[in-house]
């Protein structure tokens, strides 16, 4: 219960905090200062924004399908929410510790697209369905090269644990997870004699233990800009064409639910691509020589260090990626609907595919 609420709190902090600094980025690249007039330096403007849509009139056109407009926000958000149910926060603090929590995760993540179908069919407006059909057609698609990058992570972990795959990606392996005898093959090093799980850091980072998971990371983070709707992939709410795409037609406490949930994948997806690829709430310190960075900036499971520097470094690799998707935003145009397309099917599928084999064939060599 305590980390589900800390889950909860977490989140809402982020979205805010996220609001605020792709302003404050977004100003940055364009020569100009962003908000500036709500607290010191604008800090207050994402509070006063959510405090304005709480306030405004819930709005429901006349021609609209009710119970498919009511429920889309809900069901968008729901679907979002319950994803951060099994990431592992620190070595022992996670809402819920499934063993199938990879499969559960891409489970319920996929019933955000019925929510965006129902918003936009539901609103009865051209552009609303357009911008829904645009945004399932390209969420489904980029869906296959993001899920081949999680299936290899999963053959190369052995895994569908997300708490067991975090210790696979630090010091604390041989201490916790039981798998102090594939240590070394896991991470080819097998014919070097180096043990690198009492090494750590960034040694043992997932896109380190086999090369090709590099590759991976990169196609699952690009992808994940489709399934969150972000720029270069934001043709489903592309404003010269369709005014605001899916939620054109929403307005107040509704608006704030979408636009919560728009940020919390953004959020959620971050998360989860450091914890299947950038070493989740371990260190990047390794242990080379007397100086032992990694079992110092660790701490042990259960006690407060433990959970004050698995928050730090998760929340730290998170944040790194969730400002590269801002800057992506504000930096490369938008892609017509045949590239992105093209993109998908014809470039990171087949890439996906040949990588799923080599990972296939990598852990038979390994062993």
């Amino acid at each position: 219960m305590l980390a589900l609420l800390l889950c909860l709190v977490f989140l809402l902090l982020i979205v805010i905090i996220t609001t605020y600094a792709e302003r404050k980025v977004a100003a940055f690249i364009q020569d100009r200062l962003g908000p500036t007039e709500s607290g010191p330096h604008g800090i207050l403007q994402s509070v006063a924004d959510v405090l304005k849509l709480l306030q405004k009139e819930d709005i429901i056109p006349a021609a609209a399908d009710k119970p498919l407009f009511t429920l889309a926000p809900i069901i968008m958000f729901a679907a979002v929410r319950a994803g951060f149910g099994v990431i592992p926060i620190t070595p022992s603090v996670i809402a819920s510790g499934a063993y199938l929590g990879v499969f559960y995760l891409l489970a319920i993540i996929s019933l955000d697209v019925i929510g965006l179908l129902m918003a936009g069919w539901g609103s009865n407006n051209k552009y609303a369905v357009l911008g829904a059909m645009r945004s399932v057609g390209q969420i489904v698609s980029y869906e296959i090269p993001a899920g081949l990058a999680v299936l290899c992570v999963v053959m190369i972990s052995q895994s569908l644990d997300l708490q067991e795959i975090s210790f696979q990606q630090g010091i604390l392996m041989n201490q916790f997870s039981g798998l102090e005898k594939e240590a070394n093959y896991l991470f080819g090093l097998k014919a070097l004699n180096l043990d690198v799980t009492f090494i750590g850091g960034i040694t043992t980072w997932n896109i380190f233990r086999m090369p090709f998971l590099f590759i991976a990371f990169i196609i699952y983070f690009i992808s994940s800009l489709a399934e969150c709707n972000r720029a270069p992939f934001d043709i489903p709410e592309a404003e010269s064409e369709l005014v605001a795409g899916f939620h054109v037609e929403y307005s107040g406490f509704r608006f704030a639910a979408m636009f919560l949930a728009e940020y919390s994948m953004m959020v959620l997806v971050s998360l989860v691509a450091v914890v299947l690829f950038l070493g989740s709430w371990n260190t990047p310190f390794p242990n080379i020589g007397p100086a032992t960075l990694a079992t110092w900036t660790t701490g042990t499971p259960g006690t407060w260090t433990g959970h004050l520097w698995g928050v730090v470094w998760l929340l730290s690799k998170t944040v790194i990626l969730i400002y590269t998707q801002i800057w992506i935003r504000w930096t490369f145009p938008r892609l017509r609907v045949d590239q992105l397309m093209h993109l998908c099917w014809k470039v990171f599928t087949p890439i996906m595919l040949v990588l799923v084999l080599l990972t296939g064939l990598w852990r038979l060599w390994m062993i």
